[in-house]
């Protein structure tokens, strides 16, 4: 028994290809809409699994091809994170077999494929049931990691990406004096379109490992949202996936976390950490002119379109580079517009791992840091209104904005 399925995210096609072949069918996969009509004709599928929101070319075309072009009463079944009810009649109008509204399991979409097309004679493998979910959106996750050999817990990482499909984790290997690389190429064995390691030869700081995660990920055509976060896990996987949940189901292009003391929260800190912390975020929130709680939280999620603006330039300082990511979106949208895209959200769980890489003489070189930020953005900041005025006057030359 054949099945071709078509999504546009490879991160939604490789576990459910893997899944129906470990049941016996036998799959094909496809990206692109017109490319997967042709390879309809030569396939000849007895199921096509097809997403509808497909770029260039919908997945409706897909189902058109196959009812009208081809005359053709193959079973059609439609996966989609799209939930418009006349999109949804319109599929069953031109004679779609089922349509299922993503997130859901992979159990679930293995057992309507059986329903449409039965299960193949052949197959008597017991298949472990990891629980694992097809998610509406893909994500990747940067992970900066400096001398991380003794800290990194494998088990959680693998653990969440083999039961969350839609998430790609990039570990950046900040020219570590330890095993650190070594660890994480072992933990991307076996899970390449999953894990992608970068390798810094040199330090340069959390900062620097960051932005070129980030940007890596940006050429990533499939994934939607990508954020970073700490190697130590002290927000973990499933507090993240929060953050992700939120940007997903709103108008926001960044979503941070937040570790704010609330009841039904776990969040620790040590009570020195505590105190400099109090005053980094007054300072913070003078620089910014916005009532930020906590802008140094390790885990943050960003819309896709604003990753260039966020990290195309070299940060200015290696440890609070989160200030300066908030302070480029003002520079470009503008304040009022900011606080309408910029989501600070609690965070269920944060805790302080001990061999934390800030310490305490690290905190308080903070402080000037800020001072160096307050003084770079303010002159970016005059020569963007110079630029603009201008721009207005239709005067610009290269020696007025030198």
């Amino acid at each position: 028994m054949k099945v071709l399925a078509i999504d546009d995210q490879k991160l939604v096609l490789i576990p459910l290809e893997s899944r129906l072949k470990e049941l016996g069918y036998e799959v094909r996969t496809e990206t692109n809409a017109l490319d997967a009509i042709g390879l309809y004709d030569s396939f000849q599928p007895d199921l096509v699994i097809v997403d509808i929101n497909i770029p260039f070319m919908s997945g409706m075309e897909v189902v058109k091809y196959i009812r009208k072009t081809k005359n053709a009463s193959t079973p059609i079944m439609v996966l989609s994170g799209n939930t418009d009810d006349a999109v949804i009649t319109k599929g069953f109008d031109l004679g779609i077999n089922d349509y299922m509204k993503k997130p859901l399991s992979l159990i679930e979409v293995c057992a309507r494929v059986k329903r449409l097309i039965g299960a193949p004679e052949a197959n008597n493998k017991t298949i472990q049931n990891k629980g694992v979910i097809i998610q509406q959106r893909c994500v990747g996750v940067v992970i900066p990691c400096y001398n991380e050999e003794k800290r990194l817990i494998h088990k959680e990482f693998t653990d969440f990406i083999d039961k969350h499909s839609g998430y790609h984790l990039c570990f950046v290997n900040d020219g570590s004096t330890d095993k650190t690389l070594e660890v994480l190429n072992s933990l991307r064995n076996e899970r390449e379109d999953f894990i992608t390691v970068h390798n810094c030869e040199k330090n340069s700081g959390k900062a620097e490992a960051v932005r070129q995660g980030m940007l890596l990920m940006s050429k990533k055509e499939d994934l939607d949202y990508i954020g970073f976060l700490d190697a130590d896990l002290s927000t973990d996987l499933t507090d993240f996936d929060d953050l992700v949940s939120t940007i997903e189901k709103s108008n926001y292009m960044i979503v941070s976390g937040s570790r704010i003391r609330r009841m039904g929260a776990n969040i620790t800190k040590e009570s020195a950490r505590s105190v400099i912390s109090l005053v980094i975020n007054f300072m913070i929130r003078k620089i910014l002119s916005m009532d930020f709680k906590d802008t140094q939280c390790g885990a943050k999620i960003f819309h896709k379109e604003v990753i260039g603006i966020s990290f195309d330039e070299k940060f200015v300082t290696q440890w609070i580079f989160d200030v300066e990511i908030f302070r480029r979106i003002t520079l470009h949208f503008g304040l009022k517009k900011t606080k309408q895209i910029l989501c600070e959200q609690p965070l269920r769980r944060w805790i302080h791992v001990d061999d934390s890489r800030l310490s305490m003489k690290d905190s308080i070189k903070i402080v000037g840091q800020l001072g160096q930020i307050a003084w770079s953005y303010r002159r970016k900041n005059k020569t963007v209104s110079k630029l603009k005025n201008l721009y207005k006057s239709k005067t610009v030359s290269i020696s007025e904005i030198q």
